[in-house]
């Protein structure tokens, strides 16, 4: 699973996958949720349904300058020393066993590799198909089943690496990615757009948390109401997706990828299906084809539910893979849709960043 050369064919559009036998050595136990059989799942439906146009991209562990980029050296150590350990856990709900550490490198070594394939154009948008997940990770410990935040890792060697100056952050999972927004909070250069349940973990991701000092106004937040389905969804981030890229234009595009807001998900309290995943897809890459056609990188988070998350990650890629020129989106005009965007644009407007009278 470590080669780099493409899948099979030549990439229909340039597709990135990344995919590694590796991320199935972080063992949680037999009841967590976040299990090895998620990603087991995934590449065998890969490898039934996609045998053609996904570029492979390899797997590589990440760095410790990289890491330290988010992480503390404290923390980093903390992790390397489960591996002398068959099983213990980094918090309360974030177990590992020794082979975990290497996992969570070559999760965050994933996506960074998948950022190098994108910067050098080696393929139009990619997806990094990794575990442990990230966005709950703070800098100095784990939360809610992640070790290392692989996109905020990935945001900060782009921008290190590449000289970017405007990178945003799409995360479309039914929990808040705390981990992410505190790392950001302050900064401008990285806009986060989160929408979530908030009842659900970590309980954060409020409207009022809208950032701090020269971040303040790049922190979006939208709190899901009970029950919203794929238009609800898709007219809220129409609505607000539309304006931050147009005005804030960023330079790369980065989506956590969770999938537990489907209506099967065990912790979703949202009604979206696959199809609505394949739109928000869909809305994304068009949005950055809008703005000189960005580079767009996603990486896997939640989806506990084993037919859910399979039918949704097959949906986003059935999207990457469309033609230039792809059907047009619908577009839903739905009652509780308006009400979040009302919302949004009410308590951004003071900070005329995506919203002006």
């Amino acid at each position: 699973m470590d080669g780099s050369a493409p899948m099979n064919a030549p990439a229909v559009q340039h597709v990135g996958i990344v995919r590694d036998d590796r991320y199935m050595e972080h063992k949680t136990g037999l009841v967590h949720p976040e299990h090895p059989n998620r990603l087991k799942a995934i590449y065998r439906m890969l490898d039934q349904e996609f045998p053609f146009g996904l570029m492979r991209i390899p797997a590589e562990p990440a760095t410790m300058d990289q890491l330290e980029l988010v992480h503390t050296p404290a923390y980093i150590e903390m992790v390397l020393k489960t591996a002398d350990q068959t099983f213990t856990h980094l918090a309360p709900d974030t177990p590992a066993s020794d082979k975990s550490y290497l996992a969570a490198w070559l999760a965050v070594g994933g996506c960074i590799q998948a950022l190098d394939y994108l910067m050098a154009g080696r393929c139009r948008s990619a997806f990094a198909l990794v575990r442990p997940p990230g966005h709950h990770a703070l800098p100095d410990r784990a939360a809610g089943f992640c070790i290392f935040n692989n996109l905020a890792i990935t945001a900060r060697q782009a921008l290190k690496a590449y000289g970017l100056k405007r990178i945003l952050i799409v995360d479309w999972d039914i929990h808040h990615g705390n981990g992410v927004q505190q790392i950001f909070y302050d900064e401008r250069e990285v806009f986060y757009f989160s929408s979530h349940y908030v009842p659900t973990f970590p309980q954060t991701g409020g409207w009022e948390e809208v950032g701090r000092g020269p971040g303040l106004g790049y922190t979006v937040n939208v709190p899901l109401m009970k029950n919203q389905g794929d238009e609800d969804v898709l007219h809220c981030y129409r609505e607000i997706l539309g304006p931050i890229f147009e005005l804030y234009r960023p330079e790369l595009v980065l989506v956590a990828a969770g999938f537990d807001a489907h209506e099967r998900d065990p912790m979703s309290r949202t009604s979206m299906t696959e199809r609505g995943f394949g739109w928000l897809t869909r809305l994304v890459l068009s949005l950055a084809d809008g703005i000189g056609g960005v580079p767009v990188l996603l990486a896997l988070e939640g989806g506990y539910d084993m037919a859910g998350l399979v039918g949704s990650t097959r949906e986003v890629l059935q999207s990457l893979l469309m033609p230039f020129s792809p059907p047009p989106l619908p577009e839903p005009d739905t009652g509780p849709g308006a009400e979040l965007v009302e919302m949004a644009q009410r308590v951004h407007r003071p900070y005329g960043i995506w919203v002006h009278d």
